[in-house]
């Protein structure tokens, strides 16, 4: 009986071509779209969930209340505290540490072999492979780590460094590690590299025991409570059944008993289980937005809802035709059951095909969608559950799309049926209102997604077109080593100077606007008391204003001693100082030091335009610079001049990397996830436009049909033909103003909310809600009236012949 229904399937879908690639071609490219979103889905959900016991591991995360100055999480936590949990915080199984590296530069002594620097080294105790077990080539884990200079590398490293060797013949090597003390560290164990996603990307492990002197200790800031450091991360495990909820109310008591009453801030510490480090600050920096995900998954439904609103619209339209079918099938003995088997085999039948042809598809989009996909993204078609997919998403999908219209199909009386009367005079038809239902949901998400796509356009055009305060055209930068000798960054800048195509060049610790925030207080003196306000910091040399091109409103520029400031607009009005003249030569506190203010220059923006331009003072510590500027001279070679200064800096520093990058390219950067969610909205609307269109053709390709002796009736009374091209239109214009109505609230709700995100905003734009409203009515009258012209070009003789 399957065989006979499926046969009969496969001469109706070739029976009926157009209705046939309508839906294989709409339900393919939901499906295909949906596959793709549930392989990224299902990877983004797939890191660090294979340890033993995940769900009672917990990363400990420290957030930092400034009050009005806002609240900062923070991954790290101070080092004190990872000395002390396990003994004041109850239900603590295990605890682990991790103190990262940050280009760490890696050296063989004995071959005198440098491997440059590395982002893949960290600080752990031994706790933190008992949280974490590796499958072990060489050493002992429960030893590995327990003294000082000891180190685990893993496969991955031992290829690298020691090619050709086993893992135990490099037990006892040693390594060099500059971070930016020189530590030499003999290898104690070897551990297997993970085989599943992970966000655990080290491949060298120093013994945490390294740095508990004091003096590294204070060097690497894990001696105080009140030093936070992101670098200082702390994981533990908790003994089954504890409630995390108890941990987080334990700190509590912690924080009263290690750190002082401040009027001006609190800390408290809170446990992040780890399945969500993913979504989170993570040592792999590849963060993934939960709020991008969701949007994804809202897409492709959206997507496969439109596709299968075009199924159940057209087959419940063009159920009339098989309603002769159906009523010799009854007649003949055929059951209800039986026609519903037959109805849903097809439709099943053509969700196998769209699968087919989606598993094509959905290669080209991974491809076409690259770069808005994680780096190690891959799909495969043969893993689990994309085989559960295949075998429960066709069922569940023929049942969503196919239940309805087989319902209906099956429900004719045959008697009826064959006399040809489908409905009474008067009565209402459910299918008739459900055909234009789900019209109006289809045409309601077409202006949703035009409108959202217009408005994000609008907004980053706005704010990528504002004026930053600064020149951020022709200008290179590039990092220096960590902690870098003064006298060699010095020789690094005089060196570029020299070149004809630099105008000038500049040290600083961040650039001039980056993600990079310091945040610190000052205190202005007042009459015999002082204010205390929170500022921004940054790290400039004396070129710092002019390379970037910030105004200079009074005063100097040049920082030329450790005790200077330079400070914005924007600190004189939080500091209540009225006039520029006389902020130039006033004492301040800051640090725990007097400065001086030498000069004071314009606002700029010197992080995204989502936020404010805070109050802000620049001071010079050159130990600390981290970043070299440089601007170019006009009309020059930037390919050239951006190689000459990479062969410059690769001769001061020979062990290093060098890569100069564009500003303006960095700023760019700012807005990645907002272009993302654009582009991968305009592609949805472009999808939910050509989805909606297929559907509304063969809609009203069908509808139009059906009334072809009424249009041939009304040329012979006399109407014209914009007469008839108007009453056939009338009922999709009334239905594209419904679903315009419908998509305004959504629409406004989500921009409304995104636009408030940005300190520098437009103004809601009503114009382009009706400008979408209006492009989907222009483009539902070409449709519906090239299919009404048609029609009422055709011969009213012919067509009434028969009457």
């Amino acid at each position: 009986m399957l065989k006979n229904y499926l046969k009969i399937a496969w001469r109706n879908i070739f029976r009926n071509k157009v209705r046939s690639a309508i839906h294989i071609l709409g339900l393919s490219i939901g499906i295909a779209i949906c596959f793709l979103i549930f392989n990224v889905v299902t990877h983004s959900y797939s890191f660090d969930r294979f340890h033993p016991d995940v769900e009672r591991i917990y990363r400990i995360n420290t957030m930092t209340d400034w009050g009005d100055g806002g609240a900062f999480p923070n991954s790290g936590t101070p080092g004190p505290l990872g000395e002390v949990i396990q003994d004041e915080i109850p239900g603590i199984a295990q605890k682990g540490r991790l103190y990262t590296g940050y280009q760490t530069l890696v050296a063989d002594p004995s071959s005198n072999r440098s491997f440059g620097r590395s982002n893949f080294v960290t600080y752990a105790d031994a706790g933190f492979f008992q949280i974490f077990p590796r499958t072990w080539l060489a050493g002992n884990p429960k030893t590995a780590l327990e003294q000082p200079n000891s180190l685990v590398i893993s496969e991955a490293s031992l290829h690298k460094y020691f090619p050709g060797s086993d893992a135990d013949d490099v037990l006892g090597k040693e390594l060099l590690f500059i971070d930016p003390d020189s530590i030499s560290a003999q290898i104690t164990g070897v551990v297997a590299d993970f085989t599943e996603n992970s966000d655990f990307i080290f491949h060298d492990f120093i013994s945490l025991s390294t740095i508990q002197t004091d003096e590294l200790k204070e060097w690497y800031g894990l001696h105080i409570w009140g030093s936070v450091n992101s670098s200082s991360q702390l994981f533990v495990k908790l003994n089954p059944g504890v409630d995390v909820g108890s941990i987080d109310k334990a700190f509590e008591s912690l924080v009263e008993k290690h750190f002082e009453v401040d009027e001006d801030s609190k800390t408290s510490f809170f446990a992040e289980p780890l399945a969500e480090m993913h979504f989170s600050q993570n040592y792999a920096d590849d963060q993934v937005s939960k709020v991008f995900l969701n949007g994804l998954i809202s897409i492709g439904l959206i997507i496969l809802v439109l596709a299968s609103l075009n199924f159940i619209n057209l087959e419940t339209a063009q159920a009339i035709n098989r309603a002769k079918e159906v009523g010799i099938r009854k007649t003949i003995g055929g059951s209800r059951g039986e026609l519903i088997l037959q109805f849903l085999s097809e439709t099943f039948l053509l969700v196998m095909i769209s699968t087919l042809l989606a598993l094509v598809l959905v290669e080209g989009l991974r491809l076409s969608f690259s770069t808005y996909l994680p780096g190690d993204f891959r799909i495969d078609f043969l893993s689990g559950s994309n085989l559960i997919f295949y075998l429960a998403f066709p069922i569940v999908l023929t049942l969503v799309t196919g239940i309805y219209p087989s319902l209906i199909l099956s429900g004719y009386q045959a008697q009826r049926a064959l006399k040809g009367e489908f409905s009474k005079v008067g009565k209402f038809s459910l299918g008739a209102f459900l055909r234009k239902n789900l019209t109006v949901l289809q045409f309601a998400s077409s202006i949703s997604f035009i409108i959202l796509v217009l408005v994000l356009n609008s907004q980053l055009k706005f704010v990528t077109s504002q004026p930053l305060g600064f020149d951020k055209e022709a200008v290179l930068y590039t990092s220096l080593p960590f902690m870098s000798d003064p006298d060699k960054m010095l020789q690094l800048q005089n060196r570029m100077n020299q070149e004809s195509s630099v105008a000038a060049s500049s040290l600083s610790g961040s650039l001039v606007s980056s993600n990079s925030l310091w945040t610190s207080d000052a205190y202005i003196p007042v009459d015999t008391t002082e204010k205390q306000i929170f500022v921004q910091v940054m790290n400039v040399d004396s070129a710092f204003v002019r390379v970037n091109g910030i105004p200079l409103l009074a005063g100097t520029a040049s920082i030329k001693s450790d005790d200077e400031l330079i400070v914005n607009e924007n600190f004189l009005k939080e500091a209540g100082i009225n006039s520029i003249e006389e902020a130039i030569g006033l004492q301040i506190g800051h640090g725990g030091k007097e400065f001086k203010i030498i000069g004071v220059i314009g606002n700029f923006h010197s992080r995204t335009l989502r936020e404010g331009i805070r109050p802000m003072l620049m001071k010079r510590e050159p130990t600390y610079f981290q970043t070299v500027s440089v601007k170019l001279s006009s009309d020059q070679n930037l390919a050239e001049a951006k190689q000459n200064l990479e062969s410059i800096y690769q001769s001061i520093y020979p062990n290093e990397e060098a890569s100069f990058s564009f500003l303006d390219s960095q700023i760019e950067k700012f807005y990645a996830e907002d272009l993302k969610i654009r582009n991968v909205l305009g592609f949805a609307c472009g999808l939910a436009i050509l989805i909606s269109c297929m559907g509304l053709f063969g809609l009203s390709s069908f509808t139009i049909a059906q009334r072809t002796k009424e249009i041939s009736i009304r040329k012979v009374l006399g109407a014209t033909l914009q007469q008839i091209l108007f009453l056939i239109s009338k009922d999709y214009l009334i239905l594209v103003g419904v679903a315009f109505l419908l998509a305004v609230y959504p629409s406004y709700y989500f921009l409304n909310d995104w636009l408030n995100g940005f300190n520098t905003r437009i103004e809601m734009p009503y114009l382009i809600f009706a400008a979408a409203g209006l492009g989907v009515m222009a483009i539902c009258l070409i449709i519906v009236g090239v299919h009404s012209y048609i029609a009422s070009q055709s011969n009213p003789a012919k067509v009434l012949k028969s009457e």
